[in-house]
């Protein structure tokens, strides 16, 4: 039997959930959160769903009715596989010429797609900042960038890395996550997306590490490409770190930050020679940086 709880809550409230880290009142078994917009007409009226393996106890309702702004409704879902029913809702994102989907969508034609299991890491496409940087980097390579050796920091699903893989295909890339789990679920995408893993040209080469703190990143250093879809405070934190591990000319693509925040990150990146390029018009602002 599984379970799901639905609460009402607002658009920042919804996407926010791709940001929370954990549910203690959960322990080890916390639930799939997706948040959706069901009516398009009403832009702040959203719904958190959470699904869960088992019947919800009064505590874990009240924990998840303290992420919305509404009374929770718990129903009974059946016997049906409980990760499948969490994504039937999803549409394809799409962003730039790429779409991304759960299982339950077929590619597009004519369309750069990726299949992404939603709820499993962060960085599914369904968060303004991960289709804000799929946006980005479509339309580097509309203007005619190249890159060849990339590094994608705090990868989640894995997701930026295939996009940039897809665009430049004989560049080397790597892909990072201080989360070991992030890092399991970034190389079954990439089996189930048919990217290639390895050191070489064309291939990703998947690692633990927390921010750039691995001898793999700087065996690779440096870069011509990073991206970094983390949150504010780190990518404040690892301004001078990455600013160091990119070459010459090389673009550091940042987000996971507010607009609120965006003058504080792009005044620590200006600090260490990397200055703003491009910055996205957004509640969550991708911000580009281009070493002096």
């Amino acid at each position: 039997m599984s379970w799901r709880v639905t609460i009402p809550c607002n658009r920042a409230q919804g996407e926010a959930i791709e940001q929370l880290e954990d549910l203690p009142a959960f322990g080890e078994s916390p639930p799939v959160l997706v948040a959706d917009e069901p009516d398009e007409s009403r832009p702040d009226d959203w719904l958190i769903h959470a699904y869960l393996e088992h019947e919800p106890t009064p505590e874990e309702v009240a924990a998840l009715a303290s992420l919305g702004s509404g009374a929770p409704k718990v129903e009974a879902l059946g016997e049906d596989d409980w990760v499948t029913m969490s994504q039937q809702g999803l549409e394809p994102i799409h962003a730039g010429r790429f779409t991304v989907h759960t299982p339950t969508y077929r590619p597009e034609p004519d369309r750069v797609s990726f299949e992404i299991d939603a709820g499993l890491a962060f960085g599914t496409g369904q968060h303004a900042t991960t289709s804000g940087c799929l946006a980005v980097l479509d339309q580097l390579e509309r203007d005619g960038a190249q890159f060849s050796n990339v590094a994608d920091i705090g990868t989640g699903t894995g997701l930026l890395a295939f996009a940039a893989m897809a665009l430049w295909p004989e560049a080397r890339c790597i892909a990072t996550d201080v989360d070991p789990v992030a890092v399991d679920v970034a190389r079954d995408n990439a089996a189930i997306n048919s990217v290639a893993l390895g050191h070489g040209p064309g291939e990703l080469l998947l690692a633990v590490a927390d921010g750039l703190d691995s001898p793999v990143l700087t065996a690779r250093a440096p870069f011509d490409l990073l991206i970094a879809n983390i949150l504010a405070g780190p990518l404040i934190e690892f301004a001078a770190a990455f600013a160091g591990s990119v070459e010459q000319d090389g673009r550091i693509i940042l987000a996971g930050l507010l607009d609120t925040q965006a003058d504080n990150v792009i005044a620590a990146y200006a600090a260490v020679g990397c200055p703003l390029e491009y910055r996205s018009a957004a509640e969550w602002p991708v911000v580009v940086c281009r070493k002096a």
